[in-house]
This record gives structure tokens, C-alpha cells and sequence, in this order.
């Protein structure tokens, strides 16, 4: 195994907290845990951005919330009112989703000017912008080449697998998702620039996925298994006590 510390695998890791069944003291709970761990940020559910910051305030621990969660639909002026709020509120970094049905479209006009108006609110107030794709609904890789392109383009900070609830239809009707797989991986860390970092969200749920995605170029990942991972690294399970750092 990469010889590897457990601060550089926290500060790899977006502490997710975005499942629609999470209250508040679930959302507390979870801001406590990212902060123990150092962690590089919590993506949070909008609402909830200003008790992030709040909590944590003085800390190593960015706050980071989602924009058009999570199927893209809203129009680009939502997407623009949401990201003012939540930069606002105290986020320091954006996930948006892109508009899905555009893409399938192949309407790259407004794909373009939608990640542009998005960026133009991220720079003005040094916020990072990571652009999700959602690849599960993308069959056609000529679709993500593009994204990759345009944010290369518009010169965002990530661009981004997946928002972990893309589900599709299965042939037997069950619903499920694939996430970040290896070959859009490497296919988004090929076509885009040099500058512009990967994200692996979806699946990446141990330590030996995190170290397998870190060595296809990612740099950062979205996990709800974040104490798991970390914990892996000296290896203790989660719920043991970890070393201080």
C-alpha cells in the first residue's frame, strides 16, 4: 500500500452530508466528525450552509454546498441566486450540476454559458467551482470530452464525476448508479487541463478505492464513509480511537 498519511487522505476527502433524510443533529454530527478529522471540506445541503460556517469557524475545514442539486434542472439564474446565497452564507466552494438534458442536447452554447455565469460569481469571490457531470447519465463519452473542454475553457477549479444520485433504470427495474468508475477517470483527468483538478464522488467508499482513484489522478473525493477511511489508514475500524494528529 502508498506509504501515505491520514492528513493527506482527509484533506482529499468532501465530508458529504447531503441525503435528504439528514436533520439537523445528524448535520451537527457530521460537521463534528469532519472537523476531528481535518478534513478538506463538508459539502453540505444548502440550507444549512451558515451553521457550517459557523461551526466551523476558525478550523482547517472548508464549507461546501451543491448548486442545482441534484438533477441540473433549474434555470441559470436559480443557479446563479444559489450560488450568491450560499457564498454568502459562508461556502467556500460550489458543486453545480450541469444541465443534463443540454448536454444530451448537445446545446453547448448553453452549457457553456451556464458554467460561465456560474464561474463569474465563484471568481469575483474566490470561491472554487467543481462541475459535476453526472456520468451515469452519459453514455456517450464524446459528451464528457466536451465538459471537460468547455471547464477547461471557462478555467474552473474541478470537474466532477458524479453526485452519488444518479440513478438509472435497470433492466430487471431495480435503480442504481455506477459513479466514479476508472474509465471516466481517466478519461476526465486526459481531457482536461493541467490546472484543473478531478473529483471522484460516487462508490469511493475505502481506503483502497481512495488510494486506487489518487493514482488516476484524483485529488479530491466525496465520501460518507469518511471516518472508515481515515481510520484505514492506521488500520483501525471506525469506532476504535484514532491517534490524535
Amino acid at each position: 500500500m502508498e506509504a501515505i498519511s491520514k492528513l493527506e487522505i482527509a484533506k482529499m476527502i468532501d465530508h458529504s452530508l447531503l441525503h435528504p433524510t439528514m436533520d439537523d443533529q445528524t448535520l451537527r454530527e457530521g460537521i463534528e466528525l469532519a472537523r476531528k478529522y481535518h478534513v478538506a471540506s463538508v459539502c453540505i445541503k444548502p440550507y444549512a450552509v451558515k451553521m457550517a460556517a459557523e461551526m466551523l469557524h476558525g478550523s482547517d475545514v472548508m464549507v461546501c454546498t451543491v448548486i442545482g442539486f441534484p438533477h441540473g434542472n433549474s434555470r441559470v439564474d436559480v443557479k446563479v441566486y444559489e450560488t450568491e446565497r450560499a457564498i454568502d452564507d459562508g461556502a467556500e466552494e460550489i458543486d453545480m450540476v450541469v444541465n443534463i438534458g443540454k448536454v444530451l442536447s448537445e446545446d453547448w452554447d448553453y452549457v457553456t454559458n451556464e458554467i460561465a455565469s456560474i464561474v463569474a460569481v465563484t471568481k469575483k469571490h474566490g470561491a472554487a467551482l467543481k462541475v459535476i457531470f453526472e456520468n451515469d447519465f452519459l453514455s456517450n463519452d464524446l459528451h464528457k470530452i466536451k465538459l471537460c473542454e468547455i471547464c477547461s475553457q471557462l478555467k474552473v477549479e474541478f470537474v466532477k464525476t458524479s453526485t452519488g444520485y444518479g440513478f438509472n433504470k435497470q433492466s430487471d427495474g431495480s435503480y442504481s448508479y455506477k459513479g466514479a468508475t476508472e474509465d471516466d477517470l481517466i478519461l476526465m483527468r486526459r481531457y482536461s487541463d493541467k490546472s484543473v483538478e478531478v473529483k471522484a464522488a460516487g462508490g469511493v467508499r475505502t481506503l483502497e478505492d481512495t488510494l486506487k482513484v489518487r493514482q488516476l489522478g484524483v485529488t479530491r473525493i466525496g465520501a460518507t464513509a469518511t471516518e472508515a477511511i481515515i481510520l484505514a489508514v492506521d488500520g483501525k475500524k471506525a469506532g476504535e480511537s484514532p491517534e490524535g494528529y
